[in-house]
């Protein structure tokens, strides 16, 4: 097993690495000048704990750099850091040249199976703007995978790139949605963090009040996100352990397989079980993003 340190900073390749410039990303999307705060440094930014400051943010920057003219999010819907989003897409592309003699495969050519799209359509926007990837896309919410469909529509190059399945059994993952004629390049994931209602209310108000340190303001998560999209049973730990096991009965249609792993205690005992199906690949790749570290697990079988 290969593991590699936390960064510092965002993947080398990533453009925001260099940070907001609030002025430019202003005139591409006005409406973000409302959300517009002064920190204690002096320094201009929005407040993070504001859902809606995070989706003109991410308005702006879809389009400043992505060429997304038409991005829009149903109420309440998990709101993505694009920084973060697009880091790893970087990982996932260094994964993938690592058998390629260190190219970068690019071209619709590349497919990459994303679980879990939701109505952002995040990954598969960046990964079709940055590589020009195909991605197919899957979701147990038929709303979410509608309103991704319609972002897909309204911007120029992905319609034909982006494919949207939806999964109707909540407790599967790649069982009811490939068909045996998919390959895919790689999979990556997003899993459901918290293992009940409770867990994700519990956490979020900690890290609310980390953020806000006005006792007069109501909790608010600040990505939102809907039910499925923020805990299922078991967590995080069980969601990928399911997606280990089923990932084995389609290991001759499925590349690299990948999900983010927020908890670093959840590491361990998901490596074992890997280690004892005798996966040929497992690697461990880092990221931190401001305070927060988080890691990609991959394998291959």
């Amino acid at each position: 097993m290969r593991s590699t340190e936390q960064k510092k900073q965002l993947h080398p390749r990533n453009v925001h690495n260099t940070g907001y410039d609030f002025q430019k990303l202003i005139r591409i999307n006005p409406a973000l000048k409302d959300y517009i705060v002064e920190t204690v440094a002096g320094t201009t930014s929005i407040d993070f704990a504001d859902p809606a400051s995070v989706v003109e943010l991410n308005k702006g920057l879809l389009k400043q750099y992505y060429k997304i003219d038409q991005w829009t999010l149903p109420k309440n819907s998990l709101c993505p850091p694009i920084p973060g989003r697009a880091d790893y897409i970087h990982y996932l592309a260094d994964l993938l040249a690592s058998e390629k003699e260190g190219q970068i495969p690019t071209g619709e050519d590349v497919r990459i199976l994303d679980i879990g799209t939701g109505a952002s359509c995040i990954y598969p926007i960046l990964g079709q703007r940055i590589y020009q990837w195909s991605f197919v896309g899957t979701d147990i919410d038929e709303s979410a995978l509608n309103h991704a469909q319609s972002i897909a529509k309204s911007n120029g190059g992905l319609k034909k790139q982006i494919e949207l399945r939806f999964q109707p059994d909540n407790k599967k993952i790649f069982d009811g949605v490939l068909n045996k004629a998919d390959r895919f390049d790689a999979v990556m994931c997003n899993p459901p963090f918290f293992k009940s209602r409770e867990d994700n209310w519990q956490k979020t108000s900690k890290k609310f009040n980390n953020l806000n340190k006005r006792p007069d303001k109501h909790t608010v998560q600040n990505f939102a996100g809907h039910p499925n999209e923020l805990w299922c049973e078991g967590g995080e730990r069980q969601f990928v352990r399911t997606m280990i096991y089923e990932s084995m009965n389609f290991k001759n249609q499925l590349g690299w397989i990948t999900t983010l792993i927020s908890d670093k205690d959840n590491l361990k005992p998901l490596i074992a079980v890997l280690e004892y199906n005798k996966a040929a690949k497992v690697e461990v790749i880092g990221m931190q993003h401001g305070n927060k570290i988080i890691r990609i697990l991959a394998w291959k079988w």
